[in-house]
Order: C-alpha cells, then structure tokens, then sequence
C-alpha cells in the first residue's frame, strides 16, 4: 500500500505494518489506520504514521528500552477489544516528545497493540508514578555560528 507521509514522501508499506485504532489515539480520534514505518533497522525509535493524514505522524518506542520494569496493566475488556488473548502477545509502544532540552517519553499513556490481529489502542493508566513526560535523553542545545 502506498502511504503519503510529509517526512518521507510516498512510502510503500506492506499490510503487516498498519495498525488499526478502532477508538483512534486520544485527541486523534477520527484517525483510526497508522503505518509503523521503521526508518533505521538499528534504530530505537520508529514512526507512527495515519494513513488518514499525510501531516499526522508520532515518533514511538518501546518504554522497556528507558524505563526498568516498565508493565502496562490491561483489564480483560480492553484485550478483547483489540483481540488480544493474552499480553506475551502484545506490543507496546509510547510517544515521543521534545520537551525544551530534553525527549520524553508518555509511559501515563502507552499504545497496546496486538501484535497478530494488527489492532490496538491507547490506554491511560493511573498509577501517580507514571508521566507524560518521563526523560529519556537530553538534547545538545544548537551551536550558533559565531557572526564576523
């Protein structure tokens, strides 16, 4: 399938890559199909990209990569929204942000996604230890060329 993307141009992406958010992501909800574009084979981060909007595109990774012990609870519910029998089945996700200095990460609001039927969605969980902008990295402030 052809996806139009604003970063990448026309990209061609094979039908194992979308993903399917039958209740969209929280503030996208008309936005219901994403192409997972993986730009970097070594790569940590990847681009969530609507198939719907060619602007619409969300840097993710996996948290477990930046936060230890990172587990996502899913009520019974939830899973079965999204067909997904158990969560050794699931893949999880959270977006990127550039906040001032720094890339964060939103682990209050994690993607669950099963991995098989292609289907996920956004959870917000409660727990008061997790954030919407959890650091990961810190970003070099820009070097200024120095005028003559």
């Amino acid at each position: 399938m052809d996806v139009n993307t604003t970063r990448f141009g026309v990209v061609d992406v094979d039908d194992t890559r979308l993903i399917t958010f039958p209740a969209g992501l929280l503030g996208f909800t008309a936005y219901k199909t994403y192409a997972l574009l993986q730009p970097d084979a070594n790569g940590a981060f990847l681009w969530l990209q609507s198939v719907e909007s060619p602007e619409l595109a969300f840097v993710v990774t996996d948290p477990t990569l930046w936060v230890q012990g990172y587990e996502v609870p899913i009520r019974r519910e939830q899973m079965q929204e999204i067909g997904l029998e158990s969560l050794d089945d699931a893949q999880i996700f959270v977006i990127v942000n550039r906040h001032g200095l720094s890339l964060t990460v939103n682990v209050q609001g994690p993607l669950v996604v099963n991995a098989a039927g292609r289907r996920g969605m956004q959870v917000v969980l409660a727990e008061k230890r997790w954030t919407t902008r959890h650091e990961i990295v810190q970003v070099e402030t820009p070097v200024q060329a120095a005028s003559a």
